[in-house]
């Protein structure tokens, strides 16, 4: 059974995904933070589709720390979506605090080219 600390960001989850919404032009950017790794991927909702995505797994990413870890990732997202040809986004920090990795993210796909 999940825990409260899960079951409480599954609900801001919900009530945020009702707002937020992915389309080809301005896709959606979801990221998810495990305890040790961090992932990213611009998914389009009205074709049900993943457009690009990252992770702090796939290699090049050589961080001291997981928050350094977050915006190498975050920069490598940025550079391919600008490679695909994506520059706006909507940002999904997918129930988590705007704070530590996913802000460290959010900050390294901005640097990699993507506005948000």
């Amino acid at each position: 059974m999940p825990t409260a600390k899960v079951l409480t960001r599954q609900k801001i989850k919900r009530r945020v995904r009702k707002n937020i919404f992915g389309t080809p032009e301005k896709p959606r950017l979801s990221v998810f933070r495990s305890n040790k790794q961090i992932y990213g991927q611009l998914i389009d909702d009205v074709n049900g589709v993943t457009l690009c995505s990252a992770s702090s797994r796939d290699g090049g990413v050589d961080a001291e720390n997981k928050t350094q870890q977050a915006f190498q990732t975050g920069k490598a997202l940025g550079e391919k979506a600008k490679a695909n040809g994506i520059e706006t986004i909507v940002f999904d920090r997918n129930g988590y605090l705007y704070h530590g990795r996913i802000k460290s993210f959010a900050d390294g796909a901005r640097e990699g080219g993507l506005n948000f």
